[in-house]
């Protein structure tokens, strides 16, 4: 029986799998022009997977296919040129044997002990042979000058191709976490590489490479293939349109998200295939422990730039252009954390945007454990209902009774974070919230709020006067529209010199909608 997998390769016959055929076209395109290429993307993004496939496809239509890794084979191989030179060769070697490839013993038996005498090798191995060479895991290297003087010979060799004076591979492909434009990078923060004086940062012995523009991430129609697969064994009677859109939705098509919400679905949730399923599904990844997030976490902790970025974003509402030279962004795209959206940069998914977004404010409630309120959950939840006006009128009390001497401009910066601080304890266990992306930024955040089958939504403003304010029920009755919803909740922060002298709720109505209008002194 097929299930949903998680970890490691997902193989046809054994795992539900999305179809990737159109993925894999595209590669094959890359290929047959002949093209030198890498396929960075983060971890648990499908790469392996996605090698696996294209390597079938590449041996169906007649290539020979060298398929390595620098995985676990140690630390030796990487000392000098003649280690390295030894052990890429013994590694292809062992690949043609096991395809049963003639010629083999040719790789297998050569003497190669310089990147001089492999360019030569070379030159032999690879005439009127249409050979792929596929390097997985090349950023798990222990020396990347050694691979990189490697990468440099097959760019020269890719460079004398055309004019027929060298032979080598039809394609290269190198695949890993880190572009190898950003392996000295890694050495640098790993602390096994100083900068020269007028040594740059980034720079790259791999500037022939195409650009590997295939997106890996899964669209909705994608999805629908791999519940379409499960449906036929279960007959759960899913409406499977509005799942893949749904798990599209919160994963923005991460690969192991998305198989991570259904294989919680069809193993933890009694098949619960409906967007209450769902929505507990994304309830328990938004805390589970995984290398997905212990990598995440362990990325934002070591890396002060990416932190800031994440923290301005999230907590303060900045939003910001793209711009490819600025190091916090380049490293949150290497890990997957942010993704690009047109000329923006944005948290890549929903689930990714709560959970960071929680790490900061569990660092928030640590640091501020004697100043939180303690009102019984029991107070909020009653009869295990979220009563949302309840929880704002608390919140409000809260808030001026602790922070009404606080320094204006800490309190604009932080008001949202403190806003989840608060929540988080009484949703906990029972429900989760989220922010809309699309709709947040330094003067506005959607926070959309599940608790067991009821949702609500809360609109986060900061105060910027009358003008402004009757704006903000206009873009709240707007986004209750869009959400088919009757009732919502508004929650403005007042920072002016003169503020009211308490915090105030009153309900509006506007046509067949409402909502309480809640202003935070």
């Amino acid at each position: 029986m097929r299930r949903f997998t998680v970890t490691g390769l997902c193989v046809p016959d054994q795992d539900y799998m999305v179809d990737i055929s159109n993925k894999v076209s595209q590669i094959m395109v890359m290929v047959e022009r002949g093209d030198y290429f890498t396929i960075n993307r983060a971890r648990q993004y499908g790469k392996t997977t996605t090698l696996w496939q294209l390597d079938h496809e590449l041996v169906r239509q007649g290539y020979t296919v060298a398929h390595i890794s620098f995985e676990g084979i140690g630390d030796e191989p990487f000392e000098n040129a003649r280690s390295f030179c030894e052990c890429l060769l013994r590694q292809i070697a062992r690949e043609l044997k096991s395809r049963k490839i003639k010629g083999y013993s040719v790789w297998e038996k050569q003497s190669v002990k310089s990147f001089e005498e492999l360019d030569k090798f070379l030159d032999i191995a690879c005439k009127d042979k249409k050979i792929v060479l596929i390097i997985d895991e090349t950023d798990k290297t222990s020396n990347n000058l050694v691979f990189l003087r490697f990468v440099g010979i097959l760019r020269d060799k890719y460079l004398l191709r055309k004019s027929g004076k060298t032979f080598t591979f039809q394609s290269v492909i190198l695949c890993g976490v880190y572009d190898i434009k950003n392996l000295k990078m890694k050495m640098i923060k790993a602390g096994t590489h100083k900068l020269q004086d007028g040594e740059k940062r980034i720079n790259s012995p791999w500037n022939i490479a195409a650009n590997f523009k295939v997106d890996m991430s899964f669209s909705a129609p994608e999805i629908a293939t791999m519940l379409n697969e499960y449906e036929k064994d279960h007959k759960t009677g899913m409406d499977i349109e509005a799942m893949s859109k749904e798990i599209r939705a919160y994963t923005n098509g991460y690969p192991y998200l998305v198989s991570r919400l259904c294989q919680t679905i069809d193993e933890d949730l009694e098949k619960d295939w409906t967007s209450s399923g769902l929505q507990k599904a994304v309830k328990l990844t938004l805390i589970e422990q995984s290398t997905l997030f212990d990598d995440m976490f362990k990325n934002i902790r070591s890396n002060s730039e990416l932190r800031d970025l994440l923290y301005s974003i999230l907590i303060n509402g900045r939003s910001f252009s793209f711009n490819s030279d600025n190091a916090g962004m380049e490293l949150g795209l290497l890990f997957g954390i942010l993704a690009q959206s047109g000329e923006k940069i944005v948290i890549h998914n929903p689930i990714f945007e709560t959970r960071i977004t929680n790490y900061f404010a569990t660092e928030r409630e640590i640091s501020e454990d004697r100043l939180m309120m303690r009102t019984p959950v029991e107070a909020v939840t009653q009869g295990n209902k979220f009563n949302m006006k309840m929880f704002l009128e608390r919140f409000m009390k809260h808030y001026y009774e602790i922070y009404n001497d606080r320094d204006l401009n800490f309190l604009e910066r932080e008001c949202r974070l403190l806003f989840i601080t608060y929540l988080r304890p009484f949703i906990n266990g029972v429900g989760f919230y989220h922010i809309e992306s699309e709709t947040r930024n330094s003067e506005r955040t959607d926070v959309i709020i599940d608790f067991n089958s009821e949702q609500f939504i809360v609109e986060l403003k900061i105060w910027h006067g009358e003008q402004k304010h009757e704006k903000a029920h206009e873009q709240l009755i707007k986004y209750l529209n869009s959400k088919n919803k009757s009732e919502g909740y508004l929650l403005t922060f007042d920072f002016r010199k003169r503020r009211v002298k308490k915090p105030s709720a009153k309900w509006v109505r506007k046509g067949k909608k409402k909502f309480l209008d809640c202003l935070c002194a």
